[in-house]
C-alpha cells in the first residue's frame, strides 16, 4: 500500500486569487501597506501564524493581521466570484486514486481544518482521505510533523509513500520526513527553488504522477 500525501492550495485547488486578496484587506485593516503579489504567494503553504511572521517580522502585528486575514478569507469565500476552482485534472486523478487498492490518500496543507473540511464537503471528496494534516493539527510546514502523523495514521512507511505539493515548504518537508518529494509547476513557488528545496522530480500536469507511482488503472480498483 502507498500513501499519496497532496497539497492543497497551489497543488488542488488554484486559490491565489483569493490569498492575495485576503492579505490585502487584513493588511489594510491594520494600516500597513499590503505585500506585493509575489511576496503574497511565496509564504504560502506556511501556517497564518508563521506566514504572517514572515510578512512583517517578530515586531509587527502578525497576530491581528491573521485574525483579519481569516475574516476576509472567509467573507470572500461567500462570494462565487472567488471561489477556489480545481486545477485542471485534479478531480479525476483524485477519484482514480480512490478507486484503486493500491493507494491511500492524505492531504497536508497550511489550510486550518474548517478550510479544509469546507473543500472536502464541496468536491464531495468526504471519506476519500485516510488522513488529512492541517495547521491546527502540527507545526508549519517544512517541520515533517504533518507527514510523520500522516505516515502513522494510514499505517504506512516514509519509502512507501510521495508527498506532491507546489511549494520549497513542501518539498522541505518531504525530505525532512524521508518522503519522495514531487514537485508540480503549475502552482506558487519557482521551478528552480523546488529542485534546490529536494523535489525529486517536477511535472507539469497531475496525470503524469500515475507512472511515477506505479498507478495503473488495470489494478484491482474498491466497488
Amino acid at each position: 500500500m502507498q500513501l499519496v500525501v497532496l497539497d492543497v492550495d497551489g497543488t488542488l485547488v488554484d486559490s491565489q486569487a483569493l490569498i492575495v486578496e485576503a492579505q490585502r484587506r487584513a493588511f489594510s485593516a491594520c494600516g500597513l501597506e499590503p505585500p506585493t503579489r509575489e511576496r503574497s504567494l511565496s509564504i504560502v503553504g506556511l501556517s497564518l501564524r508563521e506566514a504572517f511572521l514572515v510578512l512583517v517580522g517578530p515586531s509587527g502585528p502578525y497576530e491581528r493581521l491573521g485574525e483579519e486575514y481569516k475574516l476576509a478569507f472567509q467573507a470572500l469565500r461567500t462570494d462565487p466570484a472567488w471561489h477556489e476552482p480545481l486545477f485542471p485534472g485534479i478531480e479525476a486523478m483524485v477519484a482514480r486514486l480512490a478507486r484503486s487498492d493500491r493507494f491511500l490518500l492524505g492531504i497536508a496543507t497550511g489550510k486550518s481544518r474548517r478550510g479544509v473540511d469546507y473543500l472536502v464537503r464541496r468536491h464531495g471528496w468526504d471519506g476519500l482521505f485516510s488522513t488529512i494534516q492541517t495547521a491546527d493539527d502540527a507545526p508549519s510546514k517544512p517541520h515533517p510533523a504533518m507527514l510523520r502523523q500522516a505516515l502513522a495514521e494510514a499505517g504506512v512507511a516514509a519509502e512507501d509513500a510521495v508527498m506532491v505539493g507546489d511549494t520549497t515548504f513542501d518539498m522541505a518537508m518531504a525530505r525532512a520526513a524521508g518522503v519522495r518529494a514531487i514537485g508540480v509547476t503549475w502552482g506558487y513557488h519557482p521551478l528552480a527553488a523546488l529542485e534546490e528545496a529536494g523535489a525529486e522530480i517536477l511535472i507539469s500536469r497531475i496525470e503524469d504522477l500515475a507512472p511515477l507511482i506505479g498507478l495503473d488503472e488495470r489494478a484491482p480498483s474498491h466497488g
